[in-house]
């Protein structure tokens, strides 16, 4: 099946993995490295061959703004470079966010200055690594508008990044973070313009949560609170694609791709913000596959699903009753080019380092003194996949090799 009326999807496989890399400073000041705290910045070759023999011959990695740019016009690229040979060193496509929540000190999400400073920083990574990685070159340039927008708004995850309300802390899924949503499509807009004259190939990838929601079942008066926030999750991507404030410059060209994130807490009631449960069955839950299909209806971009997985025992299943949906989607019509395993290792906590969330393909022994000491692989996680690698299930997705 083709990837959709847009051409060949760009993705040398279906199926895909991702490494965290989120690299903000959190509420309790913490400065947070991902990449570094799973060891996958000393593993690399390790991550890379392993993902291949697994099938997943194209990886989502993190270049991360916070922790290239050193000072003004000065920035690192060392890291990204290393991941960009040795993945194509062993065979491995990457596809880059630039922009994993963090910003330079001297900025945060409430400033105009850091749309020309990511601008920068956009065409300088793109200067990096065009020579490293075949192309097309694909390139997210700013992860998750609109959960980053949400976070700074309405917790204080983002740390000093971030709007600080005065409760902090107090998750609340009626507060958008509109104006930082807009800022932000603004810079990604003026990164996508620098990184073109650097490299006019390049392809772009906009990734952002989809999401449902529902009314208490006690309280059915609040179903356009629901609906309300439910809209939410198109405004980034409506900025993005010039159906809303075209001023900024959004276009349906800029949303080239779209990416959806979705995890077992992405449905919800209101106003209890209580999860709809995946494992109990909850028959409010939306199905994955009628959410790429409002997707699909609304915007008529290809997608894939950028990141989904789960925790403990559920794992497999998990992945199970994704690709049941994935392959429901592609037989609807829908142009569904791949499912990214997120992430692929097991990691700390952004707020309680000192607790892992037993996620990912591959849990991370830990030395006594706690540094990432190899891989050890979740076999039933595994064998869940290799069932859906196998004999294209999903039905052979077009992809360019």
């Amino acid at each position: 099946m083709s990837a959709g009326s847009t051409g060949r999807a760009p993705f040398r496989s279906f199926w895909m993995g991702g490494y965290e890399g989120a690299d903000h400073v959190n509420g309790r000041g913490d400065a947070l490295d991902m990449v570094r705290a799973t060891g996958h910045d000393r593993f690399l070759a390790l991550d890379y061959r392993e993902a291949r023999r697994h099938g997943l011959r194209c990886v989502r990695e993190s270049v991360g703004w916070r922790l290239s740019e050193r000072g003004p016009a000065q920035w690192d690229f060392s890291r990204a470079e290393r991941m960009a040979r040795t993945a194509r060193r062993h065979g491995v496509q990457v596809l880059w966010t630039l922009m994993h929540y963090g910003v330079p000190p001297d900025l945060s999400l409430l400033d105009d200055a850091l749309i020309p400073r990511f601008a920068r920083f956009a065409a300088e990574a793109a200067r990096a690594l065009k020579p490293l990685s075949p192309g097309p070159r694909v390139y997210t340039p700013i992860n998750e508008i609109s959960f980053l927008a949400w976070a700074a708004s309405s917790t204080n995850a983002m740390g000093p990044a971030g709007a600080h309300p005065d409760d902090a802390g107090k998750e609340d899924s009626r507060i958008s973070g509109y104006e930082i949503k807009r800022r932000l499509v603004r810079a990604a807009l003026a990164g996508m313009a620098a990184i073109r004259d650097v490299d006019p190939e390049a392809r772009f990838l906009h990734i952002d949560p989809v999401i449902h929601v529902v009314p208490s079942d006690d309280a059915p008066e609040h179903q356009e609170l629901a609906s309300r926030i439910a809209s939410y999750q198109w405004q980034a991507f409506d900025m993005l694609a010039g159906m809303q404030e075209p001023e900024l410059g959004g276009s349906m060209e800029a949303l080239d791709w779209v990416g959806l994130n979705h995890y077992h807490s992405s449905q919800w009631e209101v106003p209890s913000e209580k999860r709809l449960a995946w494992h109990l069955g909850d028959p409010r839950r939306a199905p994955l596959s009628a959410l790429l299909g409002l997707v699909w209806e609304r915007y008529r971009r290809p997608l894939i699903v950028a990141e989904t997985g789960h925790i403990g025992r559920g794992r497999a299943d998990w992945l199970n009753d994704i690709a049941r949906e994935a392959r429901r989607a592609i037989e609807r019509g829908i142009p569904l080019a791949g499912v990214c395993l997120y992430p692929m290792l097991d990691r700390p906590d952004w707020h309680e380092p000192q607790r892992w969330h037993r996620s990912g393909l591959w849990h991370v022994p830990r030395d006594p003194r706690g540094r990432p000491a190899g891989r050890r692989l979740v076999r039933p996680y595994a064998r869940a996949l290799a069932s859906w690698t196998r004999g294209s299930r999903l039905g052979g997705v077009e992809t360019e090799r």
